[in-house]
């Protein structure tokens, strides 16, 4: 039974149901709930919505992508689950390929989760048939397509594994993720940390490519003038100080 519209975790409630029907079909791993969960967790301190940090990492990360030469969407299955739609705009205002890479590799998932892309209309999703590792790794989350993820310059990497992350600044990419935990070793590791709720981050990025893209003298200044880590204390302080206690949200 679907809650009602005026639920106060109306939002939140509709977004697990999403991701538990993910699930079911074979996209999320088991594990990918517990993950979901946590960031949750994370989410209520920020007030279930997105901040000035957040704001300001989403314009970022759109800034860094549109100045990129062969940027890469990174997908794992809770992305797969809850924004596949807004995956695919962010692509196709990027022109760049998706690639299907997860944790919990099975071929029948991998599969699973390029069928989804290819339904929403993603033009170029990759991962069926990963022809390159990347270094550092022993796990299947190492595989991944030379015309990907192995050769970008800029990987959107959306709910990211920490070694994953730094192993892929170790070959000398720009790594943006989007991460509900501040104190991560993703959120630590990654070049562009959005703090914020994937379902708003991503079509926040793709509203800031869309506005900037007639503006490419502005996209270095943008980028040069971030400081990740000090985003991320500005955000964390917000979380500590929080007056959720007096939110009524439950």
């Amino acid at each position: 039974m679907e809650p009602p519209k005026n639920h106060p975790r109306y939002v939140s409630l509709m977004t697990r149901d999403k991701l538990v029907r993910g699930w079911e079909e074979g996209l999320v791993a088991t594990q990918g709930l517990i993950a979901h969960g946590r960031g949750e967790a994370f989410d209520y301190l920020l007030g279930e919505r997105t901040t000035e940090e957040g704001d300001l990492a989403e314009k970022v990360s759109a800034a860094m992508l549109l100045l990129a030469e062969h940027p890469v969407i990174s997908v794992n299955g809770n992305v797969g689950a809850l924004v596949p739609e807004e995956i695919r705009l962010l692509s196709d205002a990027l022109d760049c390929p998706v690639e299907i890479n997860i944790f919990h590799r099975t071929e029948e998932r991998v599969s699973t989760l390029s069928g989804r892309m290819r339904d929403v209309g993603c033009g170029k999703v990759l991962g069926e048939r990963p022809d390159r590792e990347i270094p550092g790794l022993d796990h299947a989350r190492a595989m991944c397509t030379d015309e990907g993820i192995f050769t970008a310059d800029v990987v959107l990497v959306p709910l990211e594994d920490g070694d994953r992350c730094q192993a892929l600044k170790d070959m000398g990419k720009r790594v943006i993720t989007i991460d509900l935990n501040p104190l991560s070793r993703t959120a630590r590791s990654a070049d562009v940390t959005i703090v914020d709720n994937l379902i708003r981050a991503v079509p926040a990025v793709t509203a800031f490519v869309r506005s900037l893209e007639k503006d490419p003298h502005l996209w270095k200044g943008i980028v040069e003038g971030y400081d990740n880590m000090e985003n991320l204390e500005n955000v964390l302080s917000r979380m500590v100080s929080t007056h959720l206690l007096d939110s009524g949200k439950s």
